[in-house]
């Protein structure tokens, strides 16, 4: 079980990703800094206890209007060489010491587990305490069994306006919704789709929101 310390990071992530947001193709620039507020989100264990993984929402609530986004990072003890077009940056951590933070979709440790979780094979766990589970994270698959430990270096990442799609040749095909908008559970309704997660957030203003995180795709290609 992954342990949450109370502790400072300098930079703050907060920090790191307000500037790493407008480079980001499925960001909607609002003419003026991000100014990027935490809504939501859990993490995930690695079952080796080396990489931090947390699925965070942020609200962006610059130029007078509310835009959520999903942001999966990674956080490492030691730079992870085929991620690094994935790098947010590095932060010093109060405990850990160095730590470099990666958009979650280009590690296949984050990868390998979110498929876990979309199969009921993993628990989400709370975004701020240890060792307690968020059950407002739900799953829904229909498909054959896939593997959490994903190879290394295999991992196609394609950014879009609307999302990420993340292809694990041979294995799975994800699409991950960046530009979060409320949707209702249930089973998948789109051809190929044989999984899917939903999970809340909070906006600033306090409605509080439900909506499809990720879906799983039979398809070569997964497109969000």
């Amino acid at each position: 079980m992954a342990k949450i310390y109370k502790t400072t990071m300098s930079p703050g992530k907060l920090e790191l990703l307000a500037s790493w947001l407008p480079t980001r193709p499925w960001y909607a620039s609002t003419g003026q800094a991000p100014a990027p507020a935490r809504s939501g989100g859990f993490r995930l264990d690695d079952p080796e206890g080396e990489v931090g993984i947390e699925f965070m929402v942020l609200t962006d609530t610059s130029g007078g209007r509310e835009t959520s986004y999903l942001v999966p990072l990674s956080y490492r003890g030691a730079p992870l060489d085929e991620a690094g077009a994935g790098l947010v940056g590095t932060s010093e951590h109060g405990v850990l010491g160095t730590r470099w933070i990666y958009d979650g979709v280009h590690d296949p440790v984050l990868v390998g587990q979110l498929l876990a979780l979309i199969q009921g094979c993993a628990v989400a766990q709370d975004q701020c305490d240890s060792g307690i589970a968020d059950p407002s994270v739900t799953a829904w698959f229909d498909g054959p069994g896939l593997p959490a430990d994903l190879p290394r270096g295999r991992l196609e990442i394609t950014d879009t306006a609307r999302g990420t799609d993340v292809r694990v040749p041979g294995v799975a095909a994800l699409g991950l919704t960046r530009v979060l908008r409320p949707v209702g559970d249930g089973p998948a309704d789109a051809s190929g789709v044989v999984g899917r997660l939903t999970a809340g957030w909070t906006t600033p203003d306090g409605a509080a929101h439900r909506g499809l995180f990720a879906e799983l795709h039979t398809t070569a290609h997964a497109t969000t």
